[in-house]
């Protein structure tokens, strides 16, 4: 099984290189990194060429991004990873013992502040996951390329595309949670305020959840 690891970047230059650098091992194994570059104004282009197997440039929008990276992947599996996000060394052992070729899922997550009130934003965030069967970008979403294919990707909307593609999955087939945890940065809580940042994007899923335009919504968290 091979695996395509889709990363999607805006002015990521200060996280590109470790997260690259850690992906090598995976590219030594035969699967592939692809960097999908939203028009970054940094050395995120330059960067990306250096430490990566393909790298495409998109128009802005994580959707849009992940669906042209998907449509020069290889891999029999989409991984759809967050430049601030890192695997754990198993990732693609655990992934790669699925069986079948219509399969998704995700990780739970662990945040990289040391501060105690990330451990519960982190189990509220897992736990939701859990019951919902609705996974956030954080957790590193997965899905094998006939499913993804069969979906037509990502929902090409301006914010919620991980809602709006979970939604589209779990009514193909239930999701799988991974056991092991992706650790992803925590600089959106602490750049904005945790309760601030905890509200507003609580906010933003009831909105979207009552039928609020992505476009709207994306304006507000903007």
């Amino acid at each position: 099984m091979k695996i395509s690891i889709i990363i999607p970047v805006l002015n990521e230059e200060n996280n590109l290189p470790k997260i690259l650098c850690a992906l090598r091992n995976f590219r030594d194994l035969g699967h592939e990194v692809i960097v999908v570059d939203g028009g970054s104004a940094d050395n995120s282009l330059s960067i990306a060429h250096d430490g990566s197997d393909a790298v495409v440039v998109s128009r802005p929008g994580r959707a849009a991004q992940m669906n042209h990276g998907a449509a020069v992947a290889t891999g029999d599996v989409f991984l759809f990873l967050h430049a601030d996000t890192a695997l754990p060394e198993n990732a693609i052992r655990l992934i790669s013992s699925l069986q079948g070729d219509s399969f998704w899922g995700y990780f739970n997550i662990r945040l990289s502040g040391k501060k105690a009130i990330f451990r519960l934003i982190e189990w509220m965030i897992n736990r939701r996951s859990s019951l919902s069967s609705i996974a956030t970008g954080d957790q590193s979403i997965f899905v094998a390329k006939k499913l993804f294919n069969n979906i037509n990707g990502f929902p090409e909307i301006e914010l919620m595309e991980d809602i709006a593609i979970s939604r589209l999955l779990k009514t193909e087939t239930s999701p799988v949670c991974l056991p092991s945890k992706v650790l992803t940065s925590s600089r959106r809580w602490e750049n904005n305020g945790i309760t601030s940042t905890v509200l507003l994007m609580w906010k933003l899923r009831l909105f979207y959840f009552f039928g609020v335009s992505p476009e709207k919504l994306s304006k507000l968290y903007r």
